[in-house]
């Protein structure tokens, strides 16, 4: 598939640039699943290969909504070369594997938008491996497990981006349980419009999310957390180690968050991942703000022009479905 926004002339001057002189780009190839930004493998004459990303709103498929720029709100999508570096640049303190920064271009120096181009990691990723090769993956996830484990330590006294908070700025809001519960009604209200099992059933959640949220005591430590950690984010490199990708979203927030999206998208294979003392209370509020969210999300991008029409509106019926067992 060709590019969307970027021409196949700024990728090449782009990885000239980040790999050096004397190579030619020879291919350009989309790679599958990003959906609010272009990942383009770049194949050179001598074989050499980087990733290109391209954030662009031509290359973005989700609708644009009010309030997408608002980097106060630590659920504002994940956009722009600042928030990018900002989570390189955190995780990779913290001994966390990220893909390494060959190139940062900003828009407006060759082009109309924010472009890297960053170490091509060529592994599987961790979904694939664990449906594969359960024992494969096992020295992985305990890898994984590590890697979590430096980000849980991590804390900081605010809650958010990382780029805010680690630029001294302050999230909206009073909680985290706050700003997932005022995210979930609104999740749930876009479902209810678009789905009438979860219209006929709405009462019934917004009082089951307003009882969880209820439930949970104040926290004043945040720790750092992917967001979206699913094994599709997870690439395993060369030596076996897992390499975090799609981090623009990282932030400080409970890690009640990221182990909730773990256990729903790991299944069974979460074991190795398990941490005691999770706070339970949040755990319940999370795993329903979740799976309304994944019902919401995957139906507005079902809007647009996503190609995996399919995956994707499976996706909005399995969470569906689960959120309806909650209430």
């Amino acid at each position: 598939m060709a590019p969307r926004a970027v021409t196949r002339e700024r990728l090449a001057g782009a990885a000239r640039a980040a790999l050096g002189g004397g190579r030619r780009l020879e291919a350009v190839e989309r790679v599958a699943g990003g959906s609010k930004k272009g990942v383009y493998r770049l194949v050179m004459d001598d074989a050499s290969t980087a990733v290109a990303y391209v954030w662009d709103d031509d290359e973005n498929y989700w609708p644009a909504a009010p309030g997408d720029d608002d980097l106060t709100d630590p659920f504002s999508p994940g956009l722009g070369l600042d928030l990018f570096e900002a989570a390189h640049a955190r995780l990779d303190a913290l001994g966390v594997r990220v893909p390494a920064i060959r190139l940062v271009e900003r828009a407006g120096v060759h082009g109309p938008s924010d472009l890297a181009v960053v170490e091509d990691v060529r592994g599987e990723n961790l979904r694939d491996l664990v449906a594969r090769d359960p024992r494969a993956a096992a020295p992985v996830l305990d890898r994984l497990g590590e890697a979590l484990e430096a980000m849980r330590r991590h804390r900081a006294p605010g809650y958010g981006k990382v780029a805010v908070v680690d630029g001294s700025g302050a999230s909206r809001g009073t909680s985290c349980e706050g700003v997932v519960l005022d995210r979930a009604l609104r999740d749930l209200a876009e479902a209810a419009s678009r789905d009438p099992r979860i219209g006929a059933a709405r009462v019934r959640l917004e009082e089951r999310l307003r009882d969880l949220a209820g439930a949970v005591r104040p926290r004043e430590r945040y720790a750092v957390v992917h967001g979206e950690l699913g094994p599709d984010h997870v690439l395993v490199d060369a030596d076996g180690r897992p390499v975090l990708i799609d981090i623009e979203g990282t932030m400080y927030f409970d890690v009640e968050w990221e182990h909730v999206f773990l256990r729903i998208r790991l299944g069974d294979a979460y074991g190795p991942l398990a941490v005691a003392g999770l706070d339970e209370d949040r755990l319940a509020l999370y795993l329903l703000a979740q799976r309304l969210s994944l019902t919401a999300g995957p139906l507005r991008l079902l809007d647009g022009e996503f190609p995996d029409r399919a995956a994707m509106a499976g996706i909005a019926e399995h969470n569906l479905r689960a959120a309806l067992d909650l209430c």
